[in-house]
């Protein structure tokens, strides 16, 4: 199948009109060849005060003035970037215990999820919560708790969706109060069951995109929690958002790459590899555009936010096809201090290992 990919994107007073006609497979299958997306990386983009920097990379969301919010786990947890990458401030110092999800709403609000302290915060931009949803430190499953939440979305009228998640298999919706309106979801393989609802979407027509990670699809949903479709064999859903072109986008965190879905849920082009170089990914995460184009990744095992600009330049196929999940099989230590616990200078302490699905 053709496609025409027409894309306009507006840099400062730089128009760039990227018109091309492209031959693509369309396919739901991780594992074919797709195209490339016409994007380069940037490199070195953000600007930190000397006694900070980077560290596992969570979230990222920008707000109505272009500045980059960053939500990561180590200190500063939430921090805002001007632009051109400059560093701001930090913000809502204190409030948070593991960061997972950002997104910022149409009035500007700032939403965190924290998988944690098990709560969904509504912030002002000097950190200020306007609205808690769930108890600190609080895990459980009931119409005002939460078990580590992973992300949150709004409809048109403002109602509030949050994916929840690790401990709870289900879709909560609340009205822009906060008030509980329902639930959907338990855990399972079948239609409006799930494996790990990691991030939630919603578009114009309030239809509730749900990626269902360990199941490796995309169920969608109306307001009320009907199933309506699925769109499988897509990869790992970590994270997803609308492009500038209406398509949905998703950080395939266990592929590392980035994708284009059409419509129809076919993937139509993709972005990235698995690695630590500069446009390789770790554990990619969530994902974001600015109103100029730019896309802004987080990528967890990297410590950093990749940042990618559109460019004329058409990149033809792209070169990886995913096979094997990466950055996730791990087996028990069995070296010298495994065998010798009690030796003088053992510095053998219990370890955690991330049994499968739990990488956050």
């Amino acid at each position: 199948m053709c496609s025409l990919i027409s894309k306009c994107w507006v840099i400062g007073s730089l128009v760039l009109s990227l018109s091309a006609i492209v031959s693509v497979a369309e396919t739901n299958s991780p594992a074919s060849q797709v195209a490339g997306l016409p994007y380069r990386v940037v490199p070195d983009f953000f600007h930190w005060p000397n006694e900070w920097h980077f560290g596992e990379v969570s979230g990222v969301a920008i707000d109505l003035q272009g500045h980059i919010f960053v939500f990561q786990r180590t200190t500063p947890m939430l921090s805002e970037f001007d632009g051109s990458g400059k560093f701001l401030r930090e913000v809502g110092a204190g409030l948070f215990t593991h960061p997972h999800g950002l997104r910022i709403d149409a009035e500007d609000n700032i939403w965190t999820t924290d998988d944690g302290s098990h709560l969904v915060l509504k912030l002002d931009h000097n950190g200020r919560p306007l609205l808690v949803l769930g108890r600190k430190g609080v895990a459980a499953e009931a119409d005002w708790l939460f078990n580590e939440p992973t992300d949150v979305a709004f409809d048109k009228v403002g109602n509030i969706y949050v994916s929840d998640g690790y401990g709870n298999s289900r879709v909560m919706k609340f009205d822009r109060t906060g008030r509980f309106v329902k639930s959907w979801g338990s855990f399972g393989k079948g239609p409006g069951q799930f494996d790990l609802p990691h991030t939630i979407l919603i578009d114009k027509e309030d239809h509730v995109y749900v990626g269902d990670r360990e199941n490796k699809r995309i169920q969608i949903f109306d307001s009320q929690g009907k199933f309506l479709k699925q769109w499988t064999d897509i990869g790992y859903p970590y994270g997803l958002c609308f492009g500038p072109n209406g398509h949905i986008w998703m950080a395939d965190g266990g592929y590392d790459r980035i994708v284009e879905l059409n419509e129809k849920g076919g993937i139509t082009g993709a972005i990235g590899e698995p690695g630590h170089a500069s446009g390789q990914f770790a554990w990619v995460h969530f994902l974001t555009f600015g109103a100029d184009g730019r896309l802004f990744v987080a990528d967890v095992l990297n410590w950093r936010v990749d940042v990618f600009v559109p460019t004329t330049e058409q990149p033809g196929m792209s070169s990886y096809i995913p096979t094997v999940r990466m950055f996730w099989d791990q087996k028990p230590s069995n070296g010298w201090e495994n065998h010798h616990v009690n030796a003088p200078l053992s510095k053998k302490v219990p370890t955690q290992t991330i049994r499968a699905g739990e990488n956050r």
